[in-house]
C-alpha cells in the first residue's frame, strides 16, 4: 500500500521545476489519466508475513531477508539487487514487512492469472523453508503494528501520521491489500470508469472484507484494514471526487494535500514546516519543486482508487488463499465493455455513499447486500466478454455466488 520509491538515478537532463500551480496541475492530469482504449489489467498483492509456529512473533529481519535474497529490495537489503520472479514481478516490503508482488499488466486475463499464481507459489516456496507464511487476511489480527524498515520516506510518514493518531501507523504496518488496476479509458469513457471504480467500492470492499480486527483491536469490523485506512489521514486517504473532469478535480486535490516528505540528502525527510505541495510551488521551501517531487507526492496519496495512467482499485482486502481470483475476474468482467460499466452505475446507486457502513458491516447492511448481489450478477453475465474458457468462468461464477452465500 505505501511502498517506497527511490529517486531517479542522478544522470541525464535535471527535472523541470513548476513555474506555477497550474503547470503543475496540468502536469498531474496529464500523468494521472492517460488516455487509450481499455486493454491492459493488472494485479498487486500484499501479505502480513508470520512465522509458521507462531503468527503473533514479530518478524526477524535478517531471516527475511535472508529468504527473500536477491529478490528482497533495498529498502530492506540497500545493497540487494532486487532481482525479479521469474515472471518479471519485482518484490517489495512494506513498512511492517508485509510482501508485495506488482504483476505487469497484461492484455489476457487468462495470461494474469497463470502469471499471479506462478508468482504467489514462487514468493511462498521462498518464505516456507525458512519457516515464513503468507497471511490469510487483509490485517494482521494478532500483532501491534511495528516498523520493519527504518528509511527516511517510513519515518517521515510515520512523523505526519503520528500526529493525527495511532491508525496511521497501523496502517503502514499492520494491514494488506489486494489492488486491481484497470486502464482509464478513453474520451467521456474515462469519467464514467472513474465513477464506476468509486461506486463499486462499498459493495465490493463489504462482499470481500476479510479483515476482522487489526492488532487485537476492532474485531467486529468486517474490514478493520479500510477502517484504519479512513483514520490515517482523511486529506490523503478519502475517496475522489465523482464528477465529468476526474483528472482537474484530482490535481487540484493533490497540489492541496498536505506536503509529508520532502528528499534531500540524509536520513531526515520530514518537511521543515507545514505546507502543501501548492504552498511548495508558490515558493515556501528554499527550491522550487521538480517533476520528480510531484511524482513523489502523488506516491503519498492513498485513495480507495488512485490515478496512475490506469485506475488502480485499492479497496480490497488481501483474501485467503486463492481467494485473489473471484475480485480480480469479477473486476474485469463489470470493466469489459461500456454496456456493462452503464449497468454498475445503474445497480450501484442506493450505496455509492456507504463507504464506512461496508467496513463495519459488510454484507450485514441489507442495502450493500441486495447491490452486492446485482453487482455479482452482472459481472457473472459478463464472463463471456473476457477470454476465461466458459469452464473457468462456470468456476469463478460459482465461486462468486458462495462469497455472497458466506457473506450474507
Amino acid at each position: 500500500m505505501v511502498a517506497a520509491v527511490h529517486p531517479s538515478p542522478a544522470h541525464g537532463p535535471a527535472p523541470a521545476s513548476f513555474r506555477d500551480r497550474a503547470e503543475a496541475e496540468a502536469y498531474v492530469a496529464s500523468v494521472c489519466f492517460k488516455h487509450g482504449p481499455p486493454r491492459l489489467i493488472g494485479v498487486e498483492i500484499e501479505w502480513t508475513v508470520h512465522h509458521l509456529g507462531d503468527p503473533s512473533l514479530p518478524v526477524d529481519a535478517a531471516l527475511f531477508s535472508a529468504a527473500l535474497g536477491d529478490h528482497a529490495p533495498p529498502t530492506l537489503v540497500p545493497d540487494s539487487p532486487q532481482r525479479p520472479l521469474p515472471s518479471g514481478t519485482p518484490l517489495t516490503v512494506e513498512p511492517g514487512g508485509q510482501v508485495e508482488i506488482s504483476t505487469p499488466p497484461r492484455d489476457s486475463l487468462t495470461e494474469l492469472l497463470k502469471t499471479v499464481a506462478s508468482d504467489v507459489d514462487h514468493l511462498a516456496g521462498l518464505l516456507e523453508p525458512a519457516g515464513f507464511t503468507l497471511g490469510d487476511r487483509g490485517a494482521d489480527p494478532f500483532r501491534p503494528p511495528r516498523r520493519l524498515l527504518d528509511v527516511p520516506r517510513y519515518r517521515a510518514m510515520q512523523h505526519a501520521f503520528d500526529a493525527l493518531g495511532p491508525d496511521g501507523l497501523t496502517m503502514m504496518c499492520s494491514t494488506a491489500g489486494l489492488q486491481v488496476c484497470l486502464d482509464a479509458g478513453e474520451g467521456p469513457d474515462v469519467a464514467t470508469r472513474w465513477a464506476a471504480a468509486h461506486a463499486l467500492g462499498p459493495a465490493l470492499m463489504a462482499l470481500f472484507a476479510n479483515s476482522p480486527g487489526v492488532g487485537g483491536l476492532r474485531p467486529d469490523w468486517a474490514s478493520a484494514r479500510m477502517r484504519t485506512l479512513y483514520g490515517t489521514d482523511p486529506v490523503r486517504c478519502r475517496p475522489g471526487a465523482v464528477c465529468d473532469d476526474p483528472a482537474s478535480a484530482w490535481a487540484r486535490r493533490v497540489l492541496d494535500a498536505p506536503v509529508i516528505v520532502v528528499r534531500r540528502p540524509g536520513p531526515d525527510w520530514i518537511p521543515p514546516h507545514r505546507l502543501t505541495f501548492a504552498d511548495w510551488v508558490d515558493g515556501a521551501l528554499d527550491r522550487r519543486p521538480t517533476t520528480e517531487d510531484l511524482d513523489y507526492h502523488l506516491t503519498l496519496q492513498f485513495p480507495p482508487v488512485r490515478p496512475r495512467g490506469y485506475l488502480e482499485i485499492r479497496y480490497l482486502d488481501t483474501p485467503g488463499p486463492g481467494g485473489w481470483i473471484p475480485p480480480v475476474v469479477l473486476l474485469a468482467a463489470l470493466f469489459s465493455h461500456p454496456s456493462v460499466v452503464d449497468s454498475v452505475l445503474e445497480a450501484t446507486g442506493p450505496a455509492v455513499r456507504r463507504w464506512l457502513t461496508a467496513a463495519r458491516y459488510g454484507l450485514d447492511d441489507p442495502v450493500l447486500a441486495r447491490v452486492a448481489a446485482q453487482v455479482v450478477e452482472l459481472g457473472c453475465a459478463a464472463l463471456h466478454r473476457t477470454d476465461l474458457s466458459p469452464a473457468q468462468a462456470d468456476v469463478v461464477a460459482d465461486e462468486l455466488h458462495r462469497a455472497l452465500a458466506r457473506r450474507r
